[in-house]
């Protein structure tokens, strides 16, 4: 469907409207999709997005400069977002014992059954938005979406 079906937009739009307009639908079709998903769970995007990056550490602590740099979302609060999975029992948090003022998140072996379950139910929720495009525009779309954020 067309952005301007989806907009009811009667007025034409030029092209660099209609790409951003386009890159926001998508964006919130595919946030609502996925939240529907974690739903179950009661954590949200932000908050799995933690867990992710906490896995990734493979055991070992992160800080919250750590988990802030490789936030997708960067306006985010990092220490809300760890509090709430703290409250959870999805993580844990201490002082770290040579920097008193540095805080050490790690996931927990709940977190990491979270997503465990989680993972297969993402893998089928990202692969259902590429099942009507082949591989070569899979590559395209995202060499041209990443060519034009980075300007």
């Amino acid at each position: 469907m067309k952005i301007e079906d989806v907009l009811k937009s009667t007025v034409p739009m030029d092209n660099s409207k209609k790409i951003i307009l386009n890159i926001l639908y998508t964006q919130n079709v595919i946030t609502e999709n996925f939240n529907e998903i974690l739903k179950p769970y009661d954590i949200s995007g932000e908050q799995y997005n933690v867990l992710r990056i906490l896995r990734g550490q493979k055991g070992n602590p992160a800080n919250m400069c750590v988990i802030q740099e490789r936030m997708l979302a960067k306006t985010s609060n990092t220490t809300r977002l760890v509090d709430k999975l703290l409250l959870k029992e999805l993580v844990t948090r201490k002082v770290c014992p040579e920097n008193r003022r540095k805080i050490e998140v790690m996931i927990t072996q709940k977190g990491l059954d979270v997503l465990k379950e989680l993972d297969p139910k993402v893998s089928a929720h990202e692969a259902s938005f590429s099942k009507n495009l082949n591989a070569d525009e899979i590559e395209l779309l995202s060499q041209l979406l990443e060519k034009y954020r980075n300007q």
